[in-house]
């Protein structure tokens, strides 16, 4: 691989988690929604019958027209209506964000940014956003430190607001874990895997031997990638902005361990965010899933009816962070006013306290932390799991952890090109070979 200069090079370094007011990683949405490219394709119904659409663009559902929230906004101002328009997958969205932002064109008032995206953004796309640092109403003070440093450049220019966090837990359904003889009670459950991701192995082994019909342990060997590294300091890079994944002996053990995990077919062998795994959700193939708490939005979005309340919610075996989103303005949006208004009102710490309430989604302000809609959280599918004090306990001791320019990129070379293909029959060091080549070539594009 050819040498990376530092400015393509260049890492977001989070501040160090010892509180709730430091060191936490962002959550990022329920993929889900229209997936059209019309920018009316899916309206917040909130009666706006204004002149005025302020159109966003999102991966997924982040839970705003679900918790009511364009309905609330179009209510307090009569001339504006809002629309999104969702894509499946951040796959897809930001490949075309980028085209978009190449172009000029084609793109929506308000563009959402994944936390695996970000630092990039910022390096080479800052001047093709506004600065909502500066917007009316905008305070740095209602952010993490850290939240507000990933989409802020080196010279001071912030383009987006931070939405949710994702401390890490793992989901697990209790009627399939009752169904093969293992406790449901979550502190019960927590125990079983405490301190050590073979553990989780070795759980999920217990689980085979006695599992209902048809059912895997767990949703994807992707899902287990991903919440392993999410608790290393450092990943794919170090702090100096080095790519390092390949050396990295965490990396590797992670890779290694999601591979087993998939050969002893234990989870699914499919990718996390695609029609097959959708389904599955759906038709009750797994029994545990990695669970950040933008993932409670998947499980309601996708499950049957009768999944209400049968999920419950245990700590990881060691703490974590995964994902997280941004709210940016483009400089191209027809409405830059109208739209830094509206994106300052979404992330506000009342408007995020709501939307916990709805969509699972922990605020990146730590104002909503002490609300009612989050201490006092519950979510339909985990019934009486106090989510609010889990996921933010969970928060309180994630570690350090290096963002990287093209960390989406090794992410998904690592899953989708590695240890997805253990699951589907080749060798762990087969798919290690296919990810490092396939993600190599796309880092010296």
């Amino acid at each position: 691989m050819r040498a990376r200069s530092r400015t393509s090079r260049r890492v977001v370094v989070l501040a160090a988690a010892v509180s709730l007011g430091a060191g936490l990683l962002a959550g990022c949405a329920d993929d889900s929604g229209s997936g059209s490219d019309d920018p009316s394709a899916s309206s917040g119904g909130g009666g706006g019958k204004g002149q005025t659409t302020i159109t966003l663009g999102l991966f997924g559902t982040q839970g705003f027209k679900e918790a009511g929230l364009y309905t609330e906004y179009e209510k307090l101002h009569p001339d504006i209506k809002i629309a999104e328009n969702v894509v499946e997958s951040n796959d897809n969205y930001y490949p075309a964000l980028l085209n978009h932002l190449t172009t000029n064109s084609g793109l929506m008032d308000i563009q959402a940014i994944e936390v695996g995206n970000i630092a990039e953004v910022v390096a080479t796309q800052a001047d093709k956003f506004e600065d909502i640092g500066k917007a009316e109403g905008v305070s740095k003070s209602n952010w993490l430190d850290w939240k507000w440093s990933q989409s802020t450049t080196k010279d001071g220019k912030t383009i987006g607001l931070g939405t949710d966090i994702g401390p890490m837990a793992i989901c697990y359904r209790t009627d399939l874990f009752k169904a093969a003889g293992l406790p449901t009670d979550r502190d019960k459950v927590s125990q079983l895997w405490a301190g050590d991701w073979k553990k989780l192995l070795a759980v999920g082994e217990q689980y085979k031997s006695k599992a209902p019909s048809g059912t895997y342990f767990m949703d994807s060997p992707g899902g287990l990638f991903n919440a392993i590294t999410s608790g290393e300091k450092e990943k794919f890079y170090n702090a100096a902005g080095d790519v390092i994944y390949k050396t990295n002996p965490a990396v590797k053990a992670a890779f290694d361990l999601s591979g087993e995990a998939a050969q002893k077919g234990l989870v699914q062998p499919v990718a996390q965010f695609e029609t097959p795994w959708q389904q599955s959700i759906a038709n009750t193939k797994f029994a545990t899933i990695s669970c950040p708490p933008w993932m409670l939005g998947y499980l309601k979005g996708k499950s049957k009816p009768d999944a209400v309340g049968k999920w419950d919610v245990a700590q990881a075996p060691q703490v974590g962070n995964w994902g997280g989103t941004f709210l940016a303005v483009p400089k191209a949006s027809k409405h830059v006013k109208e739209a830094e208004a509206l994106a300052t009102w979404l992330t506000q710490p009342a408007q995020l306290a709501k939307l916990f309430a709805v969509q699972g989604s922990v605020p990146s302000t730590p104002a909503a932390y002490t609300t009612p809609q989050v201490l006092d959280a519950k979510n339909e599918m985990t019934g009486d799991a106090p989510v609010g004090k889990i996921f933010t306990e969970a928060a309180k001791n994630v570690p350090v952890q290096s963002i990287g320019p093209k960390d989406q990129i090794i992410q998904t070379g690592l899953t989708k090109n590695g240890v997805l293909l253990v699951a589907t029959g080749k060798s762990i060091q087969e798919a290690w070979d296919n990810a490092t080549k396939t993600i190599d070539n796309n880092l010296d594009k």
